[in-house]
């Protein structure tokens, strides 16, 4: 009985790791878009970083992605398509990853 036990409460550390890293990682994502996105309108320094933030809190909006594209999507306008976006939000996803990764290191 104490094993079951044992892997039970070893699955829902692993579960809350999981999705405590996936959270972090979408922040680091979408603060990476921001600075990106900062990049392309011109922005530097404190307006970057303050931007990147706003990309960050635009994520609390919904569940899922799509309150961050649209967030960078109506900023950006005609700098970057649909396409561009998405794909940069999928790029510094696994870059946001790489970063938590070797940290942890």
């Amino acid at each position: 009985m104490s094993s079951m036990k044992d892997r039970e409460n070893a699955f829902e550390n692993k579960f809350a790791h999981d999705a405590e890293m996936q959270f972090k990682a979408e922040a680091r994502r979408n603060k990476l878009l921001g600075l990106w996105a900062a990049e392309l309108m011109g922005k530097t320094g404190d307006a970057a970083a303050d931007y990147a933030k706003e990309v960050i809190k635009s994520d609390f909006e919904e569940a899922g992605d799509e309150d961050v594209y649209r967030k960078v999507s109506g900023d950006l306008g005609a700098k970057a398509d649909e396409a561009t976006i998405r794909a940069k939000m999928v790029s510094l996803m696994a870059e946001a990853k790489a970063q938590l990764i070797s940290e942890l290191d």
